[in-house]
């Protein structure tokens, strides 16, 4: 397999660099100088990164290069440019989670366990992405590191919370990209910069320390195609002793999810839900995805509009959020609390007022929706939504002017229900706005079908185009 013909190297998924590696026509050495060199022309213009290491980056560049021409890669990511959001632990920068409440002070001795992997497997670390304050919220500004914007347009979000990591891929600073998913925060920005994200089911990456948004919180792959999803997320599917939520080696599926990628959709039944019965989408939108919806039957599956069933689960989800942002904050003081994003402190300031009883009533529902859903995949095997119901807005906003609620789980219907449900889910660009604005496609699947998503997906990328418009930064 020969890379394709382009001008630089920071345009190519991580597959074709390391088809390029295996043959010799490139190096990595290449690829994270191009990268380097494309953070440095266009970063300034998204804010998509808060650390940039290029001496070190350089350094693991070189060594992936030695081990290239020994013919001995160390692994399925050998010398491919990654990001990391600044939500995980990293060894040697410091974890500042957007906050001026956290320290850059060391010791950084720890890898969190996705990052572990792909150290061990030969990534190559240019740096840590931007995210909101303790990556609380759906879009990516925070009062440490500022406001991240759209590669299609700087002045509109990125969306959020690991808008950062996708700007950075969006713009090819870096391959692959490692973001965290509470309530849609890899695919919520995926949506909005026309890239691709896929929130695992629950357990399938470890993640330590543990979230205080507790087991809505996922980490997930975000990248520019498919098939580089399913390789990341093969890296990362690994158990770690440091998690006691993630589920053993044993029963990790017998086939990856690089193998399945060609598995295709023919013979699948295919649910198609415009608003799951209670969203509001933006004409654009919908027009999207109702053509989205018709490749799906083109490639073979069985289609159906058919909603799950369930009512908006917005506010027991906002009760485990806030919850957890209560928690994530109970040992700072007033002092601490003044230098934050003002709406996270106020929510977390509402979730130190609710009960156990009412934590246990969320939860309830959160089972009982876990059950439905359930019930509802013996029937099919996929479900379809739009990721969000609208377009990206003006950046530094929690939502757009004029909107009639003030939080952003108002116009993330589609997503934080499957944090609750915590089914793999995932995101791919299905169209564009009038303006040239992204849409997103998610497609659901049945716990532990994180395979069977990701061929959905990649049928539908391979039979589309939108995948490949580039930005106009990139112009």
């Amino acid at each position: 397999m020969s890379a394709p013909r382009t001008s630089n190297t920071a345009d190519l998924p991580a597959t074709a660099l390391l088809a390029a590696y295996r043959t010799g026509e490139l190096s990595p050495v290449e690829a994270t100088r191009d990268a380097l060199e494309r953070i440095e022309k266009l970063d300034h213009a998204v804010n998509a990164y808060c650390l940039v290491d290029a001496e070190r980056a350089m350094a693991m560049a070189h060594e992936s290069q030695e081990r290239w021409r020994r013919e001995e890669p160390c692994g399925a990511l050998d010398g491919v440019p990654t990001s990391i959001k600044d939500i995980l632990l990293t060894i040697d920068w410091p974890t500042r989670r957007g906050s001026r409440t956290t320290s850059a002070e060391g010791p950084h001795q720890v890898d969190g366990p996705p990052v572990a992997r792909v150290r061990e497997h030969g990534a190559v670390l240019l740096g840590k992405t931007t995210t909101p304050e303790l990556a609380w919220k759906g879009v990516t500004d925070s009062p440490l590191t500022g406001v991240t914007g759209n590669p299609w347009n700087p002045a509109l979000t990125a969306g959020g919370s690991s808008g950062g990591s996708a700007a950075a891929v969006g713009l090819g600073m870096g391959a692959l990209s490692l973001g965290t998913d509470g309530g849609g925060s890899v695919r919520i920005p995926a949506a909005f910069t026309g890239t691709v994200a896929h929130k695992p089911t629950y357990g399938r990456v470890a993640h330590h320390p543990g979230s205080p948004f507790g087991t809505l919180a996922h980490v997930g792959p975000m990248t520019r195609t498919v098939a580089d999803a399913a390789l990341l997320l093969d890296v990362i599917s690994h158990s770690d002793v440091r998690d006691p939520w993630a589920l053993p080696a044993l029963l990790a599926p017998a086939r990856t999810c690089t193998d399945a990628l060609g598995d295709g959709v023919a013979g699948l039944r295919v649910a198609v839900s415009p608003t799951l019965g209670y969203a509001r989408v933006d004409p654009e939108v919908a027009a999207a995805f109702a053509a989205a919806a018709d490749v799906f039957a083109t490639l073979g599956a069985t289609v159906e509009y058919a909603d799950p069933g369930f009512a908006d689960p917005v506010e027991p989800f906002e009760v485990l959020w806030y919850a957890g942002a209560a928690k994530s904050i109970e040992s700072l003081d007033a002092a601490a609390r003044a230098e934050m994003d003002p709406a996270l402190v106020q929510i977390a300031e509402r979730g130190a007022g609710i009960s156990a009883l009412d934590y246990l009533s969320a939860m309830a529902v959160r089972n009982d929706l876990g059950t439905l859903v359930g019930e509802f995949h013996l029937t099919y095997d996929l479900l379809l939504t739009p990721t969000l119901p609208i377009a990206a807005f003006p950046a530094g906003r929690e939502v757009p002017d004029g909107w009639p609620a003030p939080r952003w789980t108002s116009w993330t219907p589609f997503t934080y229900p499957f944090n609750m449900t915590q089914q793999p889910a995932v995101s791919v660009p299905c169209g564009f706005t009038a303006a040239g604005l992204p849409v997103g496609l998610q497609i659901v699947g049945p716990r532990h079908t994180d395979a069977r998503v990701l061929a959905a997906a990649h049928a539908y990328e391979q039979a589309t185009d939108h995948h490949t418009r580039r930005p106009p930064l990139l112009a």
